[in-house]
């Protein structure tokens, strides 16, 4: 058995690397090729010429290559995206957010960085019926952010439609789109607490365990909907409690952690269902997307990928180079048509991006190649 076999890695891929000489791992793709295979992210830092694009290239087109396995072979289907889709814990909902929302894995903290539009997020579960709940938000970055309570109906901006209902760090309070004086402002470090009262059909918020009085009474038409916990955020990040660990300000009287709402009045996202459905390519939407700091560096890191691939014959892996120089038609005619994994450069890459031409949806490995490169070259901003 080869070396890079006995990591796990492929025979095919192996038996390419061998013919390229590589008989050993090197000291960093040893640690780091394993870590990526079990799905963990790598930060790498090691000089010239000690294989760092192996140790991310070969797990990266190894676990490609299966899921397009399990795709054609329709394993890859309704059972196991649902598992991940609903969690047996309260979490922020990776199925029901927008797009440039990031959410931690662990569930728990959010994070937009677009400053030009508000995007939002869900709770993977919501609270029905009767009871008293609270749950915690705190303000982890600086930033524009509403946080409270939403149905499914709502849109995700948070408060602009009948279904939503925010509390803002400018100290305003909102729902249908209309912004009214509430409390005070928050903001870094402030605890919100959201309280929802289903029984008296009212919500109201708190700061750093601060009552501010009633904000809102629940029409009466919603009061078969679930709620749930919801926030919208503009270049700024959040961090939730919704009870698993003590709360800074615990909640007052009757109200119970969202987390301990009885199952009989706990209903998951509907956004989980629609997850669960196949799983399907779409062509656009690469599995990895590679940036590389200059033209050169994409079109190596491309020809690697090449070679390490030569022996996999089973499962067509599609790559794409996308650098300037090239017919920009001629890259999106390749992407309609279907494409697994892309190498490019930021410019031309954002262009693409930007244009719909190119879609994250389905991206499942990014690596920031050479990244001491791309801050030289003035791409702080886009890569933060």
């Amino acid at each position: 058995m080869a070396a890079f076999e006995e990591m796990a890695v492929l025979p095919e891929i192996g038996k390419a690397v061998e013919e390229m000489d590589w008989l050993l791992p090197t000291d960093v793709q040893a640690e780091a090729i394993p870590l990526i295979l079990g799905g963990g992210d790598v930060l790498m830092a090691a000089e010239t010429g000690s294989g760092k694009t192996g140790a991310f290239c070969l797990p990266i087109i190894q676990i490609v290559c299966e899921t397009l396995k399990e795709i054609q072979s329709g394993k890859a289907s309704q059972g196991k995206v649902k598992a991940q889709a609903i969690s047996p814990t309260w979490i922020l909902s990776v199925w029901d957010r927008d797009s440039a929302m990031a959410i931690t894995p662990e569930g728990l903290r959010c994070q937009s960085r677009e400053q030009k539009e508000w995007h939002g997020c869900r709770a993977n579960k919501g609270v029905f019926g009767k009871g008293k709940y609270y749950y915690e938000a705190t303000v982890t970055d600086e930033g524009l952010c509403r946080v409270g309570w939403s149905t499914s109906q709502a849109v995700r901006d948070l408060g602009t439609d009948r279904f939503g209902f925010g509390f803002g760090g400018t100290g305003k309070k909102s729902n249908n789109k209309a912004f009214d004086n509430y409390g005070e402002a928050f903001g870094m470090h402030d605890v919100i607490g959201c309280y929802l009262d289903l029984d008296g059909m009212s919500i109201s918020w708190s700061k750093n365990g601060q009552d501010l009085g009633k904000a809102f009474s629940i029409n009466q038409q919603l009061k078969n909907s679930a709620f749930y916990p919801a926030v919208v955020l503009k270049n700024a990040e959040m961090s939730f409690n919704f009870g698993a660990t003590p709360f800074k300000h615990p909640p007052s009287k009757d109200y119970v952690a969202v987390c301990n709402a009885p199952k009989q009045n706990t209903k998951h996202s509907e956004s989980a269902d629609v997850a669960a459905g196949p799983v399907k390519l779409v062509n656009n939407a690469p599995q990895a997307i590679i940036i590389e700091p200059s033209r050169e560096l994409a079109e190596q890191t491309f020809n690697q990928i090449i070679k390490f691939k030569k022996y996999i014959t089973d499962t067509k892996i599609r790559e794409l180079l996308i650098i300037g120089g090239v017919n920009v038609k001629d890259q999106m005619s390749v992407l309609s048509s279907g494409v697994d994994i892309v190498v490019g450069t930021p410019g031309r890459m954002e262009d693409l991006i930007s244009g719909g031409h190119l879609s994250l949806t389905h991206c499942r490995f990014f690596v920031l190649d050479e990244a001491d490169g791309l801050l030289k070259q003035g791409y702080r901003q886009q890569h933060t």
